[in-house]
């Protein structure tokens, strides 16, 4: 198995796959998605019509808390969609927190929110044909005006890669700042103990003092929240677009 480095994530590249480029967002992804699945079937396990388990409690308050949001933002009509929001969201929240235990982020890699983009974006589309029919859905990129087209056609373009690189970029900047702080905080530490004269200050300075506690702190805002409310985000507007294409013109 051969190992290169192109970029930030690690490529694996395993002969018995044909040589084929296997990418560590692709592992990490496949490790979130086996975590979700477990415990699902964990907290789906045995489950009862009456005297349920606290697992079974805590399994229901999670569907109804998913359906409650897909349905406010979308209409009873599209309850359906709650598996697949809460999917997305799910994917989503661990991966932008993975980091936080020392794993790559599948959310630091452009391709994973694109691919969710895209995904979105064909639903999209399915449902304003569905709506419009094939024609309407045509005739809708002429609207209001004809010369507008080009615009609408690129407005249309503009939607996936608005979603993808408004949560690669928050993600990503997250990461970015905290390593910034922690960086400046080490070298802040190792410059003040190293005015320490002798022996005292050359031991000292190499240990980043400042750089413990503060970093975590951060993290709660960059990872800990920022990530929760970009899962959120993408989810909101998921389902908002879909509802909206759904809606015939």
């Amino acid at each position: 198995m051969n190992i290169s480095v192109q970029g930030a994530p690690i490529y694996f590249t395993i002969p018995i796959f044909g040589g084929i480029p296997i990418s560590a967002t692709l592992v990490i992804t496949w490790l979130i998605m086996a975590i979700v699945t477990g415990l699902c079937l964990w907290l789906t396990h045995d489950m009862k019509v009456s005297n349920v388990s606290k697992r079974q409690a805590v399994a229901e308050f999670l569907v109804e808390t998913a359906r409650n949001f897909t349905v406010g933002n979308m209409g009873e009509k599209f309850a359906y969609f709650t598996p697949f929001v809460a999917a997305l969201f799910t994917l989503s929240l661990l991966s932008n927190l993975i980091s936080l235990v020392g794993l790559y982020s599948p959310t630091a890699d452009l391709s994973t929110e694109a691919a969710w983009a895209v995904l979105v974006f064909a639903l999209i589309t399915y449902h304003k044909i569905k709506a419009n029919g094939f024609g309407g859905y045509l005739k809708g990129f002429t609207q209001p005006i004809p010369v507008l087209t080009p615009f609408n056609i690129l407005s249309e373009i503009a939607t996936p890669i608005s979603m993808a690189c408004r949560h690669f970029g928050n993600i990503l900047s997250g990461t970015v700042i905290n390593a910034l702080i922690y960086g400046a905080l080490a070298l802040a530490s190792h410059a003040l103990f190293g005015l320490l004269p002798g022996l005292l200050g050359d031991v000292l300075s190499q240990i980043p003092f400042l750089a413990v506690g503060v970093p975590a702190i951060t993290s709660i805002y960059f990872d800990w929240f920022s990530g929760a409310m970009q899962a959120f985000i993408f989810c909101m507007l998921t389902t908002m677009y879909i509802a909206n294409a759904a809606e015939a013109d």
